[in-house]
């Protein structure tokens, strides 16, 4: 499985003088951090997706890690336009440039999970995400975290919500083939519903948004070198 680093936002929120990414938390930017993470997982090959909000970040990883350009136009239509690339090949880590704290055991927890719920579900539904030429579509699944987990941790907690209103995004997903929101034919049969995995440990549950949040994230990130 290869990941995608989805670093090509805005990051308005975040009021920094720095590029979301590059933004330092202990003293690294937030991006190095998380490539950090994925190197010391079986991860086979991560990809930055950049765009031109943040050319900054893209010299940054000029050389060290491959970029696919995407507009800009956000999160999904970015996303949408990595999956297209021919380098791309689902079930695809999808990773959000703000999670600073991001552990390599929550990446592999979430990959393990992963391979686990489709083969459980291929032995309960063996005709999910079937089309009816007879080949399977990858479930796409949701790594969520209960809000209560972030308002103890005192960061900021988004409003979308996934499923029951006690669980929130993370950043953190893997999109299957079935899953990035391509429109089929009316042959193709419908794409297998998305899977949803919950964690609830703080590397997961932090997402630099605000300076509130840097702060705890540096706080946490020096606590635990």
């Amino acid at each position: 499985m290869d990941a995608l680093v989805m670093c090509g936002g805005t990051g308005d929120r975040l009021d920094a003088d720095v590029e979301k990414p590059l933004y330092p938390v202990a003293s690294e930017p937030m991006i190095d951090r998380v490539r950090r993470a994925l190197d010391k997982t079986d991860i086979e090959s991560t990809y930055a997706v950049v765009s031109p909000n943040a050319p900054e970040t893209r010299a940054h990883l000029d050389g060290e890690t491959p970029c696919i350009e995407t507009p800009g136009d956000g999160y999904v239509a970015d996303l949408g336009r990595a999956l297209d690339d021919p380098q791309i090949e689902p079930p695809v880590l999808t990773v959000a440039a703000d999670l600073a704290l991001l552990t390599a055991d929550t990446v592999d927890d979430v990959r393990r999970a992963y391979r686990q719920r489709v083969r459980a579900r291929a032995r309960s539904e063996p005709e999910a995400g079937e089309t009816r030429s007879g080949n399977h579509d990858s479930p796409s699944m949701t790594v969520c975290v209960p809000r209560e987990v972030k308002r103890r941790l005192g960061v900021s907690v988004e409003e979308t919500s996934v499923g029951a209103d006690t669980l929130v995004p993370t950043g953190l997903n893997v999109v299957g083939s079935g899953g990035d929101g391509d429109q089929r034919g009316a042959d193709d049969g419908d794409p297998p519903a998305p899977l949803v995995h919950v964690v609830r440990t703080a590397d997961a549950a932090i997402n630099v948004n605000r300076l509130e949040d840097a702060a705890i994230a540096d706080r946490l990130a020096t606590r635990h070198r």
